[in-house]
């Protein structure tokens, strides 16, 4: 069964206006359908973070926090599926499955996603449901550490990187199944 119902906006497009920078991928390509490697294991997949690699980023840049949100999901505020925190701003990429746990990161920590783990959760759209987009965003970061730890949210994350962006890059696939 379809649900009857609009694509949300980018919700990008709301924030205050940075900079663009590069971002590219091994794995995925942004408006076409993730492979399985990166789909939920309840929705047939193996939950695997897809490698990401990014380059000309802003002058300052002194971390790095990476997420994928979902604005299709069947919800009044999307769905978080990664958030990883503190990426040190000398690294250039993650590997795929770097999601995995914290220690799987070249340092920082997740916080925990709208399905309850501080890890990866792939995509897992509604079984008929349209297409959703997945926002894999790097974004670059004027401190070394947010004011945040392990146990809050992504949304929490993304008021303090309001403050402290200075650029952004994405790539957005899409699933439906």
């Amino acid at each position: 069964m379809s649900l009857d119902r609009r694509v949300a906006v980018n919700p990008y497009d709301y924030l205050p206006p940075v900079p663009d920078f590069d971002v590219t991928s091994d794995d995925i390509v942004g408006g076409t359908q993730l492979g399985l490697d990166f789909v939920h294991d309840s929705a047939g997949g193996l939950n695997r973070s897809p490698h990401l690699a990014w380059s000309d980023v802003p002058e300052g840049t002194q971390s790095f926090v990476v997420t994928c949100f979902d604005p299709d999901a069947p919800t009044p505020a999307g769905f978080w599926h990664w958030c990883a925190v503190d990426i040190p701003g000398d690294v250039g990429s993650l590997a795929r499955g770097a999601g995995a746990s914290d220690d799987t990161l070249p340092g920082g920590f997740h916080v925990p996603t709208d399905m309850g783990v501080a890890a990866y959760g792939g995509a897992a759209p509604p079984q008929g449901d349209m297409p959703h987009r997945y926002f894999f965003v790097v974004h670059a970061v004027d401190v070394p550490h947010l004011d945040v730890d392990a146990s809050v949210t992504p949304t929490v994350v993304s008021f303090h990187l309001a403050f402290h962006t200075l650029g952004r890059a994405t790539v957005a696939p899409t699933f439906a199944h």
